[in-house]
């Protein structure tokens, strides 16, 4: 094995801090793993960060309005409706049901809406 330099120190950096705290922590193997699985996708992060800032129940079409703007960087008038439905659609089949069965957020289906799960 070479000795090479690595340009994203900042990466570097973050996953040593990660495994600091996992010393820590008494989460099984698999468990760290569920989580990192659930992290390791962008727009599922970007959700999460959604609804953490808000901190209340939000309509789902609303939420993917939130992470399409944040995906982008673009203000949501900028964004184009397909854009948005896209991100909804994708939220709605892939990432909320995923979030959901893990305890992350709750999804009440006949009124739309996604809100932050009870914390234990």
């Amino acid at each position: 094995m070479t000795a090479t330099s690595h340009p994203d120190s900042d990466c570097v950096d973050f996953v040593l801090a990660v495994l600091d705290n996992l010393d820590g922590c008494e989460a099984s193997a698999g468990t760290v793993d569920e989580a990192f699985t659930l992290l390791a996708n962008h727009r599922r992060r970007l959700l999460l960060e959604v609804m953490r800032t808000y901190g209340e129940e939000l309509t789902l079409p609303d939420a993917a309005e939130e992470v399409a703007v944040r995906e982008t960087g673009r203000k949501v008038t900028e964004l184009s409706a397909e854009r948005v439905h896209e991100v909804y659609i994708s939220l709605y089949h892939d990432h909320l049901p995923r979030l959901v069965d893990a305890g992350l957020l709750e999804y009440d289906q006949e009124r739309d809406l996604v809100s932050p799960a009870v914390l234990r």
